[in-house]
């Protein structure tokens, strides 16, 4: 699979989203600290050297926990997080994206991992997807970020394909990251800009959601006859297969189990065959929402 870049910098096209070391809902500490830290320590030591995060992951718990595991950090790792979402005191989400929110954000992030830079930060957008003024001064928060030192680069989470080109006209994008699975192409025609760009596309749930769709694409009996006959896990084959869709395509499967992380850096050595990527396209055709 090799590798991409997010702006500047180089990474494996096999990361990691550590969204899932948090407790329940994304909430709170996780079950097990010690496993925590052993799994992001192994993932590094596997090679991963992009990291997905968020301080409202917890909040501030997953960022505590890699600043714990990895700090003083690897110097090829990237370590990319977002803004733009705050958590209440009883787990619930909701937009914190006022341009002095952002920039407190992005403050916030640098101070749970112990760093003055990231190499890029993904703008979430909470609300709707329109590249209005009040969108543009948002992204515009992030370009200061940029020129105050603070970040690599300006991502975008969650966006439309008018807010991508409105960005563009801003400022370069480092890293584009929406929802994107086999039975969710609705941002098909993001990542055919970014790929047409030059611009890293990070499928968030790349294996569906919520729960019934997931198992409908991991249990379709074309993914399992294709895993069978490869010797792979379903989840591997549909990892596999969005990593063909475009070079630009950077995955991020997260994980709080050992054994998941393992059979996911797999997915690097596995190359799928043109016939077989095309039974994959044909079982999932016309079928995304």
């Amino acid at each position: 699979m090799r590798t991409f870049s997010i702006g500047r910098y180089t990474v494996n096209r096999v990361g990691y989203g550590a969204m899932q070391l948090t407790g329940s809902g994304v909430f709170g500490p996780p079950a097990d600290r010690g496993k925590a830290l052993a799994i992001l320590r192994r993932a590094v030591e596997a090679g991963v050297n992009h990291i997905d995060t968020a301080d409202f992951y917890g909040p501030r718990v997953v960022n505590e926990l890699i600043r714990e595991a990895l700090y003083p950090y690897p110097t090829d790792l990237v370590v990319v997080s977002k803004v733009g979402a705050r958590r209440t005191a009883d787990g619930g989400i909701h937009a914190w994206d006022e341009p002095a929110d952002l920039r407190r954000g992005i403050e916030d992030n640098l101070r749970a991992l112990g760093v003055s830079h990231l190499p890029a930060v993904n703008l979430r957008v909470m609300g709707d997807r329109v590249a209005d003024a009040r969108f543009e001064a948002q992204v515009g928060t992030m370009v200061q970020a940029c020129e105050d030192g603070l970040i690599g680069g300006v991502g975008l989470s969650n966006v439309s394909l008018d807010q991508l080109r409105a960005a563009l006209r801003i400022t370069e994008v480092a890293c584009v990251q929406n929802s994107f699975s086999p039975l969710d192409r609705g941002s098909a025609g993001v990542l055919r800009e970014c790929a047409r760009r030059g611009i890293a596309f990070v499928p968030f749930v790349p294996l569906g959601f919520p729960r019934p769709r997931r198992e409908a694409i991991l249990s379709d009996p074309v993914v399992v006859g294709v895993a069978r006959a490869l010797d792979l896990t379903p989840a591997q084959v549909v990892l596999a297969f969005l990593a063909a869709v475009s070079p630009n395509v950077l995955l991020i499967p997260g994980t709080s189990s050992m054994r998941h992380l393992e059979e996911n850096l797999a997915v690097s050595r596995v190359e799928l065959d043109a016939p077989t990527i095309a039974r994959l396209e044909g079982a999932f055709a016309g079928r995304d929402r």
